[in-house]
């Protein structure tokens, strides 16, 4: 993965690519995310070229004055300017909202959109954001430690706890972020931010879009992806369906394979296990939890 920077507004901003071949192809990561979101998600592309930018306050770029779902879209049209061709522009989270504004701002620079998990539609601080506003004010108000224990103790962590673990892993990610006071300032104003366009914006586009959701997640609902999908009239919709999925057989023993978070989702494993598994095999990419391996055996047993 190769690095280089893009001047904007006297901030160096960090730019990665990786890749030799076909379209060209932006993906940008989520809120407090950076290139290894980005390349991660890139993962299994082989030689398709790609390249991403760290937005402001994220990773290898500094913060500077302004900070906006705005702005960081801006930024991103800047690096795709250029690269001199319309793009496959994607995004998880914060990205795809960034993705949805360039599309309808800047349809010059975007010819596909990949929707990963939207935590936007067009509102301005949607309900769902509320969780990471609420770190963030914690962190802009308290020391680490009060943060992180309050928040620990509260309403919105007990809830996540049964209905979205992985989500309240990353909230509770955002406490070891440093620093603390850019780490405040990200999170409260993202999450009141929106990408600042219309439904009529987008039911105007006439690009090929593809939205991806997953239904056991609190903070990017799959209520969203689907009224992108709803939307934006060339886009498919994809979602993931942990409860859908059945054993497998191999040497005679039953397994069943939930992904990663499927785990977590409300009776996936006693679905498995009505469906015959005899053993549940769990590939794993979550974010890593002193305590997790604990509560994933007491989920499965």
């Amino acid at each position: 993965m190769q690095i280089s920077a893009l001047l904007r507004n006297g901030l160096e901003l960090a730019v990665y690519r990786d890749g030799e071949t076909g379209p060209a192809l932006v993906f940008q990561h989520g809120l407090c995310g950076g290139s290894g979101q980005i390349a991660e998600a890139m993962q299994g592309l082989g030689l398709q070229r790609w390249q991403g930018l760290e937005c402001r306050g994220h990773g290898l770029s500094p913060l500077g004055d302004e900070v906006s779902i705005a702005c960081f879209a801006d930024d991103v049209a800047a690096m795709i300017e250029a690269i001199g061709t319309p793009v496959v522009l994607g995004g998880i989270s914060m990205g795809a909202a960034i993705a949805t504004r360039l599309a309808v701002t800047r349809p010059d620079l975007v010819r596909a959109l990949v929707l990963v998990r939207p935590a936007w539609v067009v509102e301005d601080a949607p309900e769902n954001m509320a969780p990471n506003a609420e770190v963030g004010m914690l962190l802009e108000v308290l020391p680490l430690d009060q943060a992180r224990a309050f928040f620990a103790s509260g309403e919105t962590s007990r809830r996540l706890e049964g209905q979205a673990p992985d989500n309240l892993a990353s909230l509770k990610g955002f406490f070891n972020r440093r620093p603390q006071a850019e780490t405040a300032r990200l999170l409260t104003t993202i999450s009141a931010d929106g990408p600042g366009i219309t439904a009529d914006d987008l039911r105007s586009l006439r690009i090929p879009a593809l939205v991806c959701g997953c239904g056991e997640d609190a903070i990017h609902p799959m209520a969203h992806a689907q009224a992108l999908a709803d939307l934006i009239p060339q886009a498919r919709l994809d979602t993931e369906r942990a409860d859908l999925q059945e054993p497998v057989t191999i040497k005679g023993v039953s397994i069943g394979i939930p992904i990663c978070e499927d785990i977590w989702a409300p009776h996936v494993c006693d679905d498995l296990a009505g469906r015959g598994a005899e053993m549940l095999l769990v590939p794993n990419g979550s974010p890593f939890e002193h305590d997790k391996d604990d509560r994933r055996l007491a989920e499965v047993r």
